[in-house]
Protein backbone atom coordinates (compact mmCIF):
# COMPACT_ATOMS: atom_id res chain seq x y z
CA UNK A 1 0.00 0.00 0.00
CA UNK A 2 2.99 2.22 0.94
CA UNK A 3 6.39 2.47 -0.30
CA UNK A 4 8.43 3.36 2.45
CA UNK A 5 10.68 5.39 0.33
CA UNK A 6 7.11 7.53 -0.90
CA UNK A 7 7.64 10.72 1.05
CA UNK A 8 4.54 11.92 -0.32
CA UNK A 9 1.77 9.97 1.09
CA UNK A 10 1.76 9.90 4.78
CA UNK A 11 1.15 8.13 7.56
CA UNK A 12 -0.13 10.04 10.82
CA UNK A 13 -0.38 8.12 14.60
CA UNK A 14 -3.64 10.44 15.80
CA UNK A 15 -3.77 8.98 18.65
CA UNK A 16 -3.90 10.84 22.10
CA UNK A 17 -0.19 10.73 24.01
CA UNK A 18 -0.28 8.08 26.40
CA UNK A 19 -1.37 5.60 23.93
CA UNK A 20 1.61 4.13 22.54
CA UNK A 21 2.69 6.52 19.81
CA UNK A 22 6.76 6.54 20.00
CA UNK A 23 5.69 2.70 19.75
CA UNK A 24 4.34 2.93 16.93
CA UNK A 25 7.09 5.24 15.22
CA UNK A 26 9.74 2.88 16.16
CA UNK A 27 7.22 0.14 14.79
CA UNK A 28 7.53 1.73 10.90
CA UNK A 29 11.37 2.59 11.87
CA UNK A 30 11.84 -0.64 11.74
CA UNK A 31 10.43 -1.20 8.13
CA UNK A 32 12.94 1.51 6.84
CA UNK A 33 10.05 4.24 7.21
CA UNK A 34 11.16 7.60 7.46
CA UNK A 35 9.23 8.60 10.86
CA UNK A 36 9.08 12.23 12.46
CA UNK A 37 9.24 11.45 16.11
CA UNK A 38 8.83 14.10 18.65
CA UNK A 39 12.13 15.45 18.65
CA UNK A 40 11.91 15.95 14.92
CA UNK A 41 8.19 18.05 15.79
CA UNK A 42 10.06 20.03 18.67
CA UNK A 43 13.15 21.41 17.05
CA UNK A 44 10.56 22.48 14.10
CA UNK A 45 8.30 23.65 16.54
CA UNK A 46 5.50 22.13 14.80
CA UNK A 47 2.96 22.30 17.58
CA UNK A 48 3.48 25.88 18.13
CA UNK A 49 2.98 26.43 14.45
CA UNK A 50 -0.29 24.41 15.08
CA UNK A 51 -1.61 26.34 17.99
CA UNK A 52 -1.06 29.42 16.12
CA UNK A 53 -3.09 27.95 12.96
CA UNK A 54 -0.06 28.03 10.83
CA UNK A 55 -0.63 25.14 9.52
CA UNK A 56 1.16 25.84 6.59
CA UNK A 57 4.63 26.54 7.86
CA UNK A 58 4.25 22.94 9.16
CA UNK A 59 3.18 21.34 5.36
CA UNK A 60 5.80 23.71 4.11
CA UNK A 61 9.20 22.60 6.12
CA UNK A 62 11.78 20.08 4.93
CA UNK A 63 11.23 17.48 7.46
CA UNK A 64 7.59 17.59 6.94
CA UNK A 65 8.39 17.05 3.27
CA UNK A 66 11.20 14.32 4.02
CA UNK A 67 9.21 12.30 6.43
CA UNK A 68 6.04 9.70 5.87
CA UNK A 69 5.14 8.87 8.86
CA UNK A 70 4.32 11.46 12.18
CA UNK A 71 3.89 10.43 16.15
CA UNK A 72 3.25 12.65 18.78
CA UNK A 73 2.06 16.29 18.52
CA UNK A 74 0.95 17.88 17.06
CA UNK A 75 -0.72 15.29 15.19
CA UNK A 76 -2.94 13.76 18.11
CA UNK A 77 -3.97 17.26 19.17
CA UNK A 78 -7.68 18.18 19.18
CA UNK A 79 -8.66 17.28 15.41
CA UNK A 80 -6.16 18.59 13.96
CA UNK A 81 -6.47 15.04 11.85
CA UNK A 82 -9.84 17.03 10.40
CA UNK A 83 -7.00 19.51 8.28
CA UNK A 84 -4.66 16.48 7.49
CA UNK A 85 -7.81 14.41 6.59
CA UNK A 86 -8.52 17.32 3.59
CA UNK A 87 -5.44 18.65 2.94
CA UNK A 88 -3.45 15.22 1.88
CA UNK A 89 -6.09 13.06 0.53
CA UNK A 90 -3.45 10.82 0.22
CA UNK A 91 -2.67 9.75 3.68
CA UNK A 92 -3.25 7.17 5.82
CA UNK A 93 -4.02 7.24 10.23
CA UNK A 94 -3.41 5.02 12.69
CA UNK A 95 -5.52 5.32 16.07
CA UNK A 96 -4.52 3.16 19.13
CA UNK A 97 -6.90 3.69 22.42
CA UNK A 98 -6.24 1.77 25.32
CA UNK A 99 -8.26 1.25 28.98
CA UNK A 100 -8.73 4.49 29.98
CA UNK A 101 -8.27 4.29 33.67
CA UNK A 102 -4.68 2.74 32.62
CA UNK A 103 -4.47 6.01 30.55
CA UNK A 104 -5.19 8.39 32.96
CA UNK A 105 -2.61 6.34 35.13
CA UNK A 106 0.01 7.02 32.96
CA UNK A 107 -0.45 10.52 32.16
CA UNK A 108 -0.36 10.97 35.81
CA UNK A 109 3.05 8.99 36.54
CA UNK A 110 4.12 10.74 33.13
CA UNK A 111 5.45 13.83 34.70
CA UNK A 112 5.19 13.14 38.45
CA UNK A 113 2.05 14.68 38.90
CA UNK A 114 2.38 17.55 36.93
CA UNK A 115 0.79 18.55 33.65
CA UNK A 116 2.51 17.21 30.57
CA UNK A 117 4.53 19.46 28.40
CA UNK A 118 3.29 23.43 27.71
CA UNK A 119 1.23 24.15 30.69
CA UNK A 120 -0.91 26.76 28.69
CA UNK A 121 -1.35 24.38 25.50
CA UNK A 122 -2.08 21.17 27.86
CA UNK A 123 -4.98 23.29 29.65
CA UNK A 124 -6.80 24.59 26.32
CA UNK A 125 -6.83 20.59 25.56
CA UNK A 126 -7.53 19.71 28.59
CA UNK A 127 -10.00 22.50 28.98
CA UNK A 128 -8.76 24.06 31.94
CA UNK A 129 -8.13 27.53 31.02
CA UNK A 130 -9.76 29.16 33.62
CA UNK A 131 -7.80 27.72 36.32
CA UNK A 132 -4.68 28.24 34.16
CA UNK A 133 -5.79 32.35 34.20
CA UNK A 134 -6.83 32.41 37.54
CA UNK A 135 -3.23 31.11 38.66
CA UNK A 136 -0.84 32.60 36.45
CA UNK A 137 -3.15 35.52 34.61
CA UNK A 138 -3.58 36.29 31.03
CA UNK A 139 -0.54 37.86 28.94
CA UNK A 140 1.53 35.92 25.78
CA UNK A 141 1.85 32.20 26.64
CA UNK A 142 2.80 31.64 23.00
CA UNK A 143 6.57 29.62 24.18
CA UNK A 144 7.28 25.98 23.80
CA UNK A 145 8.53 25.82 26.95
CA UNK A 146 7.76 22.80 28.93
CA UNK A 147 6.82 23.61 32.41
CA UNK A 148 4.57 21.42 33.93
CA UNK A 149 3.06 24.22 36.09
CA UNK A 150 -0.36 22.46 36.97
CA UNK A 151 -1.20 19.43 39.17
CA UNK A 152 -2.43 16.35 37.52
CA UNK A 153 -4.25 13.84 40.39
CA UNK A 154 -7.02 11.49 41.11
CA UNK A 155 -9.31 14.66 41.37
CA UNK A 156 -8.97 15.21 37.49
CA UNK A 157 -9.34 11.52 36.49
CA UNK A 158 -13.19 11.67 35.47
CA UNK A 159 -12.95 15.10 33.99
CA UNK A 160 -9.84 13.66 31.50
CA UNK A 161 -11.35 10.27 30.70
CA UNK A 162 -14.30 11.79 29.56
CA UNK A 163 -12.17 14.03 27.24
CA UNK A 164 -10.36 10.96 26.15
CA UNK A 165 -13.43 8.95 25.15
CA UNK A 166 -15.15 11.52 23.41
CA UNK A 167 -12.12 12.24 21.07
CA UNK A 168 -11.79 8.70 20.45
CA UNK A 169 -15.34 8.14 19.69
CA UNK A 170 -15.24 11.00 17.52
CA UNK A 171 -12.44 10.15 15.25
CA UNK A 172 -14.15 7.00 14.42
CA UNK A 173 -17.44 8.68 13.60
CA UNK A 174 -15.17 10.64 11.46
CA UNK A 175 -13.87 8.47 9.34
CA UNK A 176 -16.79 6.26 9.06
CA UNK A 177 -18.56 9.36 7.43
CA UNK A 178 -15.89 10.37 5.23
CA UNK A 179 -13.38 7.54 4.06
CA UNK A 180 -13.17 4.28 6.80
CA UNK A 181 -10.59 2.67 4.41
CA UNK A 182 -8.23 5.77 5.44
CA UNK A 183 -8.17 4.99 9.58
CA UNK A 184 -6.93 2.00 11.49
CA UNK A 185 -8.26 1.93 14.88
CA UNK A 186 -6.66 -0.80 17.10
CA UNK A 187 -6.11 -1.47 20.97
CA UNK A 188 -3.26 -1.21 22.73
CA UNK A 189 -3.86 -4.01 24.63
CA UNK A 190 -4.54 -6.48 22.08
CA UNK A 191 -1.26 -9.07 21.66
CA UNK A 192 -1.85 -8.69 17.96
CA UNK A 193 -2.05 -5.28 17.34
CA UNK A 194 1.19 -5.20 15.73
CA UNK A 195 0.42 -8.14 12.97
CA UNK A 196 -2.70 -6.10 12.35
CA UNK A 197 -0.98 -3.14 11.84
CA UNK A 198 1.41 -4.44 9.42
CA UNK A 199 -1.67 -6.21 7.09
CA UNK A 200 -3.05 -3.09 6.99
CA UNK A 201 0.14 -1.66 5.19
CA UNK A 202 1.48 -4.65 3.59
CA UNK A 203 4.29 -5.06 5.38
CA UNK A 204 5.37 -8.74 6.88
CA UNK A 205 5.48 -8.63 10.17
CA UNK A 206 7.81 -11.36 12.19
CA UNK A 207 5.82 -13.46 14.63
CA UNK A 208 5.73 -12.35 18.28
CA UNK A 209 7.28 -8.91 17.38
CA UNK A 210 6.91 -6.42 20.57
CA UNK A 211 7.46 -3.33 20.26
CA UNK A 212 7.02 -0.72 23.64
CA UNK A 213 8.92 2.43 23.56
CA UNK A 214 8.26 5.24 26.54
CA UNK A 215 7.21 2.22 29.00
CA UNK A 216 6.22 3.79 32.39
CA UNK A 217 8.04 2.28 35.25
Amino acid sequence: MFGFGDSKRKIFCISFQRTGTTSVGEFFGSFGFRVATWPVSRANKWTLKWFEGDYESIFNSKDFRDHNVFEDDPWWCLDFYKVLFHRFPASTFVHFTRNSDAWFDSMIRHSNGRTLGNTYRHARIYRRESEFYRKFGSGNYSDDEIDNLLELNESHRRHYIEIYESRNRDIPDFFDRNDPGRLISLRLEDSQKWKKLGGFFDLKVPENLEVHANRSK
